[in-house]
């Protein structure tokens, strides 16, 4: 991951008043303000288009060696098009430098990656659950030491592992750090920030109160869309890139306590109106956003952190009603779905985190969704009194979950997918095929 292709750097003896003699400009610099954004695309759109009407070069020599980011010999569109690209993942909270982007697209990552790296890519826990119940507000030596042997796909903080606004900042940054100097993927730092009672940072570290989401139903989608906005706004700060929400989930069942007010609204054209602008708030705020719980969860009477949750709600009834938010917020960019452990007869006997029809079938091919698709917390209730962790994971992965969340023993769950490959159970191509959906969703592929 830290190799630098050939065309990385290029060397600049330039006029430009913005670099020195002395100094050496990155491919894609072509301004010489030693960053790679949205000017130099627009340079060299411009002198392509000037090229292109056999006008004279406005580039010099070493800015058209500047402007050739994929190596081909030419200055053109394509290479405009690939720092267009680059600067709106940056935008959008890609942290990865413009050398490391180019790598990826010249070589296959996941093709270098270890079996047992790539499994851990698929895992997002808590940094206890990383570190065995040690750094828990910190990220020091048990932290490093940790990734290094197991070089997990993310992390998630809960109120418990914060305590300021400086210390979580820290963390993070200093999370970072290790994987950068352990040559680690670029981990995800993620948080349930809902607003309302799902609200981490705001109960810990000071960042805007909301009321539950059901209570702005009235103000309609602008509300929906400045809410999630300035939610991530909020989070972004610390450090934080994927938040677990919005709730797509309906408030369908007034008995239901689990949903309830996190949910934007009773009515399920609503509920998708609302959580479309909210997918787009988040996307505008510089975070990865997550519709939750897969198929619904809201006309259930239990609570999957406890246990069993069932959903007597038919085929027919899920498509034409549940179904209407997670479509309109994977149309509005979705990045993530988590799947809950919602148990619905009328699918499958086992719960939908467990169940290739409802990921397959359902989830991908009825809706139609390519991105990252996540389990609920794996050491919930509803999957932790049926199985172990390394069962529940194997299972999890067999039904086509890309991302495994916080199961009880992520040494267990790791192990339990490496031996299913060995044996055959499942296979490593499978194992490819979410790490790919993973690092695309972190920018790092095409």
């Amino acid at each position: 991951m830290k190799k630098i292709i050939a065309a990385a750097f290029c060397v600049l003896l330039s006029a430009s008043a913005a670099v020195s003699a002395a100094e050496e400009l990155l491919c894609g610099d072509v301004n010489g303000d030693r960053i790679v954004d949205g000017r130099d695309a627009s340079a060299v759109l411009s002198e392509y288009a000037l090229q292109s009407s056999d006008n004279p070069p406005a580039f010099t020599y070493e800015q058209m060696k500047a402007a050739d980011v994929n190596s081909d010999g030419v200055m053109d569109g394509r290479d405009a098009t690939i720092i267009l690209t680059y600067y709106a993942r940056t935008s959008s909270g890609l942290k990865t430098s413009f050398e490391k982007y180019l790598d990826s697209l010249n070589k296959d990552i996941v093709d270098s990656m270890t079996l047992h790296d790539k499994i851990c890519q698929m895992f997002i826990v808590r940094p206890e659950e990383l570190t065995g119940g040690t750094d828990m507000t910190s990220a020091a030596k048990a932290t490093h030491d940790s990734l290094e042997e197991y070089p997990v796909g993310g992390l998630i903080y809960f109120s418990n592992n914060m305590e300021s606004r400086a210390q979580v900042t820290e963390m993070i940054a200093a999370t970072r750090k290790y994987a950068e100097e352990l040559d680690c993927v670029p981990l995800f730092f993620s948080v349930d920030e809902e607003g309302g009672r799902v609200a981490r940072c705001a109960e810990k570290l000071g960042t805007t109160v909301f009321d539950p989401m059901y209570y702005y139903k009235t103000k309609g989608a602008e509300a929906a869309q400045s809410n999630a906005r300035t939610i991530a706004e909020d989070i972004v700060q610390f450090g934080f890139d994927l938040d677990f929400a919005p709730v797509a989930d309906t408030w369908s069942n007034p008995v239901n306590t689990v949903i309830g007010a996190r949910a934007y609204s009773d009515d399920y054209a609503e509920t998708a109106k609302l959580v479309e602008a909210a997918v787009k708030g988040f996307r505008e705020g510089g975070v990865h956003c997550t519709l939750k719980h897969f198929p619904d969860h809201g006309d259930t009477i239990a609570d999957s952190h406890a246990g069993f949750a069932l959903s007597e709600r038919s085929l027919d009834q899920l498509r034409s009603n549940e179904y209407l938010a997670f479509e309109s917020g994977i149309r509005a960019g979705a990045d993530f779905v988590m799947v809950g452990h919602i148990t619905v007869p009328a699918i499958d006997d086992r719960p939908a985190s467990m169940s290739s029809k409802v990921i397959n079938e359902e989830l991908r091919g009825r809706l139609g969704y390519e991105g990252v698709v996540i389990t609920d917390a794996l050491g919930m209730g509803a999957i932790a009194n049926a199985y172990r962790s390394s069962v529940c994971a194997v299972m999890a992965v067999e039904a086509g979950n890309d991302m495994l969340l916080s199961p009880e023993n992520l040494g267990e769950a790791v192990k339990g997918i490496e031996t299913a490959v060995a044996n055959g159970m499942i296979s490593e191509k499978r194992i490819d095929e979410s790490v790919r959906r993973i690092l695309r969703a972190k920018g790092l592929l095409e």
